[in-house]
Protein backbone atom coordinates (compact mmCIF):
# COMPACT_ATOMS: atom_id res chain seq x y z
CA UNK A 1 0.00 0.00 0.00
CA UNK A 2 1.40 3.64 -0.84
CA UNK A 3 -0.21 6.45 0.54
CA UNK A 4 0.79 10.47 1.26
CA UNK A 5 -0.13 13.22 2.86
CA UNK A 6 -2.10 13.91 -0.05
CA UNK A 7 -4.38 11.51 0.46
CA UNK A 8 -5.51 13.36 4.46
CA UNK A 9 -6.65 16.56 3.52
CA UNK A 10 -5.61 19.84 2.03
CA UNK A 11 -3.40 21.33 4.62
CA UNK A 12 -1.07 20.82 6.96
CA UNK A 13 0.36 18.16 5.13
CA UNK A 14 3.89 18.36 6.88
CA UNK A 15 2.99 18.26 10.38
CA UNK A 16 2.86 15.29 13.04
CA UNK A 17 -0.58 15.34 13.29
CA UNK A 18 -0.96 14.46 9.04
CA UNK A 19 1.89 12.17 9.56
CA UNK A 20 -0.05 9.97 11.91
CA UNK A 21 -3.38 10.17 9.47
CA UNK A 22 -1.05 8.98 7.03
CA UNK A 23 0.45 5.94 9.29
CA UNK A 24 -3.55 5.27 10.80
CA UNK A 25 -4.73 5.29 6.46
CA UNK A 26 -1.50 2.81 5.66
CA UNK A 27 -2.83 0.66 8.34
CA UNK A 28 -6.57 0.91 7.48
CA UNK A 29 -5.92 0.55 3.53
CA UNK A 30 -3.29 -2.67 4.08
CA UNK A 31 -5.79 -4.48 6.35
CA UNK A 32 -8.78 -4.05 4.30
CA UNK A 33 -6.72 -5.45 1.40
CA UNK A 34 -6.08 -8.51 2.94
CA UNK A 35 -9.51 -8.52 5.04
CA UNK A 36 -8.06 -7.89 7.96
CA UNK A 37 -9.80 -4.70 8.96
CA UNK A 38 -12.70 -6.21 10.65
CA UNK A 39 -10.78 -8.63 12.88
CA UNK A 40 -7.90 -5.99 13.98
CA UNK A 41 -9.66 -2.61 14.37
CA UNK A 42 -7.21 -1.24 16.07
CA UNK A 43 -7.60 2.14 18.54
CA UNK A 44 -10.76 3.64 17.68
CA UNK A 45 -10.54 6.69 19.21
CA UNK A 46 -7.12 8.61 20.01
CA UNK A 47 -5.72 8.37 22.98
CA UNK A 48 -2.15 8.52 22.81
CA UNK A 49 -2.37 5.35 24.98
CA UNK A 50 0.12 2.49 24.52
CA UNK A 51 -1.36 0.15 22.11
CA UNK A 52 -0.07 -3.21 20.80
CA UNK A 53 -2.10 -5.43 18.44
CA UNK A 54 -2.48 -8.93 20.04
CA UNK A 55 -3.46 -11.76 17.38
CA UNK A 56 -7.36 -12.96 17.31
CA UNK A 57 -8.84 -15.95 15.70
CA UNK A 58 -6.35 -18.12 13.07
CA UNK A 59 -4.91 -15.29 11.15
CA UNK A 60 -2.32 -12.56 12.92
CA UNK A 61 -2.29 -8.84 12.53
CA UNK A 62 -0.43 -8.03 9.42
CA UNK A 63 3.04 -7.89 11.01
CA UNK A 64 5.58 -4.90 9.82
CA UNK A 65 8.94 -3.10 10.43
CA UNK A 66 9.58 0.34 10.77
CA UNK A 67 12.79 0.80 8.26
CA UNK A 68 13.22 4.77 8.99
CA UNK A 69 15.95 4.74 6.16
CA UNK A 70 17.58 7.93 6.02
CA UNK A 71 14.85 9.96 8.40
CA UNK A 72 15.71 11.88 11.42
CA UNK A 73 14.64 9.62 14.02
CA UNK A 74 14.83 12.24 17.19
CA UNK A 75 12.03 12.56 19.70
CA UNK A 76 8.73 13.33 18.52
CA UNK A 77 9.97 12.94 14.76
CA UNK A 78 6.89 12.95 12.10
CA UNK A 79 7.90 9.48 11.31
CA UNK A 80 7.09 8.28 14.60
CA UNK A 81 3.54 9.98 14.59
CA UNK A 82 3.52 7.66 11.00
CA UNK A 83 4.38 4.43 13.39
CA UNK A 84 1.57 5.30 16.31
CA UNK A 85 -1.27 6.19 13.39
CA UNK A 86 0.18 2.74 11.59
CA UNK A 87 0.18 1.06 15.41
CA UNK A 88 -3.46 2.41 16.01
CA UNK A 89 -4.75 1.17 12.73
CA UNK A 90 -4.00 -2.17 13.61
CA UNK A 91 -0.55 -3.31 12.59
CA UNK A 92 1.52 -5.12 14.51
CA UNK A 93 4.76 -3.21 14.60
CA UNK A 94 7.87 -3.53 17.30
CA UNK A 95 8.08 -0.51 18.98
CA UNK A 96 8.64 1.39 22.63
CA UNK A 97 7.22 4.75 23.54
CA UNK A 98 10.88 6.29 24.14
CA UNK A 99 10.58 8.31 21.23
CA UNK A 100 7.26 9.61 21.24
CA UNK A 101 5.96 13.30 21.79
CA UNK A 102 5.03 12.88 25.74
CA UNK A 103 8.21 10.74 26.93
CA UNK A 104 10.22 12.27 29.89
CA UNK A 105 13.78 11.16 29.42
CA UNK A 106 14.64 12.14 32.68
CA UNK A 107 12.20 10.36 34.98
CA UNK A 108 11.16 7.82 32.23
CA UNK A 109 7.47 8.14 31.84
CA UNK A 110 5.22 8.68 28.85
CA UNK A 111 2.40 11.24 29.28
CA UNK A 112 0.02 9.68 26.58
CA UNK A 113 -2.29 12.96 27.21
CA UNK A 114 0.82 15.18 25.86
CA UNK A 115 0.54 13.04 22.94
CA UNK A 116 -2.51 12.76 21.76
CA UNK A 117 -2.83 16.71 22.33
CA UNK A 118 0.44 16.62 19.37
CA UNK A 119 -1.41 14.01 17.00
CA UNK A 120 -4.41 16.36 17.30
CA UNK A 121 -2.68 19.56 16.45
CA UNK A 122 -2.94 21.88 19.71
CA UNK A 123 0.66 22.81 19.22
CA UNK A 124 -1.02 23.89 15.80
CA UNK A 125 -3.26 25.93 17.13
CA UNK A 126 -1.90 27.80 19.83
CA UNK A 127 0.59 28.97 17.34
CA UNK A 128 -2.08 29.93 15.06
CA UNK A 129 -3.71 31.81 18.25
CA UNK A 130 -0.34 33.14 19.16
CA UNK A 131 0.45 34.91 15.91
CA UNK A 132 -2.68 36.12 15.17
CA UNK A 133 -2.57 37.72 18.58
CA UNK A 134 1.45 38.64 18.30
CA UNK A 135 2.06 39.24 14.35
CA UNK A 136 -1.17 39.07 12.03
CA UNK A 137 1.11 39.49 8.73
CA UNK A 138 3.22 36.49 9.77
CA UNK A 139 -0.38 34.34 10.22
CA UNK A 140 -1.65 35.49 6.81
CA UNK A 141 1.65 34.74 5.36
CA UNK A 142 2.50 30.95 7.30
CA UNK A 143 -1.19 30.00 6.88
CA UNK A 144 -2.50 31.09 4.23
CA UNK A 145 -3.80 28.05 3.00
CA UNK A 146 -5.92 27.70 6.26
CA UNK A 147 -7.38 30.75 5.82
CA UNK A 148 -8.06 29.87 2.35
CA UNK A 149 -9.70 26.88 3.60
CA UNK A 150 -11.40 28.45 6.42
CA UNK A 151 -10.02 26.44 9.02
CA UNK A 152 -9.56 28.64 12.28
CA UNK A 153 -7.39 27.49 15.15
CA UNK A 154 -10.16 26.38 17.67
CA UNK A 155 -11.49 24.20 13.97
CA UNK A 156 -7.61 21.74 14.44
CA UNK A 157 -8.46 19.26 16.21
CA UNK A 158 -12.02 18.34 15.24
CA UNK A 159 -10.25 18.73 11.49
CA UNK A 160 -7.74 15.71 12.32
CA UNK A 161 -10.64 14.18 14.42
CA UNK A 162 -12.81 13.78 11.22
CA UNK A 163 -10.14 12.65 9.03
CA UNK A 164 -9.72 10.04 11.30
CA UNK A 165 -12.99 9.02 11.24
CA UNK A 166 -13.11 9.17 7.33
CA UNK A 167 -10.45 7.27 7.08
CA UNK A 168 -11.89 4.38 9.50
CA UNK A 169 -14.87 4.65 7.45
CA UNK A 170 -13.55 3.93 4.07
CA UNK A 171 -9.52 3.75 3.49
CA UNK A 172 -10.08 2.75 -0.24
CA UNK A 173 -8.11 4.71 -2.78
CA UNK A 174 -10.47 7.14 -4.46
CA UNK A 175 -11.22 5.84 -7.77
CA UNK A 176 -8.79 6.55 -10.76
CA UNK A 177 -10.18 9.08 -13.49
CA UNK A 178 -10.84 7.26 -16.71
CA UNK A 179 -8.69 8.95 -19.65
CA UNK A 180 -10.41 10.11 -22.55
CA UNK A 181 -10.26 8.41 -26.02
CA UNK A 182 -6.96 8.96 -27.92
CA UNK A 183 -5.18 10.20 -24.44
CA UNK A 184 -1.64 10.36 -24.87
CA UNK A 185 0.94 11.32 -21.68
CA UNK A 186 3.46 13.80 -22.34
CA UNK A 187 6.50 12.09 -23.12
CA UNK A 188 9.58 14.60 -22.67
CA UNK A 189 12.29 11.49 -23.78
CA UNK A 190 14.11 13.30 -26.61
CA UNK A 191 13.56 10.45 -29.75
CA UNK A 192 15.84 9.38 -31.05
CA UNK A 193 17.39 9.95 -35.02
CA UNK A 194 17.48 7.85 -37.57
CA UNK A 195 21.08 7.68 -39.65
CA UNK A 196 19.48 9.10 -42.02
CA UNK A 197 18.51 12.17 -40.00
CA UNK A 198 21.44 11.78 -37.96
CA UNK A 199 23.83 12.58 -41.71
CA UNK A 200 21.52 15.23 -42.46
CA UNK A 201 21.80 17.36 -39.63
CA UNK A 202 25.79 17.06 -40.02
CA UNK A 203 25.42 18.38 -43.62
CA UNK A 204 23.24 21.32 -41.74
CA UNK A 205 25.92 22.17 -39.38
CA UNK A 206 28.64 21.86 -41.57
CA UNK A 207 26.93 24.07 -44.26
CA UNK A 208 26.08 27.00 -41.62
CA UNK A 209 29.72 27.32 -40.78
CA UNK A 210 31.26 27.31 -44.22
CA UNK A 211 28.51 30.01 -44.84
CA UNK A 212 29.98 32.04 -41.90
CA UNK A 213 34.00 31.74 -43.50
Amino acid sequence: AVVSTQSTGKTGLTNYPASYAVGLLLARRLNQKYGLDETYKGVEEVSGEDYYVEKEGERGAFYCVLDTGLVRTSSGARVFGVLKGAVDGGLDIPHSNKRFPGYDTENGEYNAGSHRSRIVGEHITNYMQSLMDEDEEAYKRQFATYRKEGIMPDMIEDMYIKAHEAIRADPSPAAKKEKPEGYKPKSFKKHRMSLQQRKGRVAQQKAAFLALQ
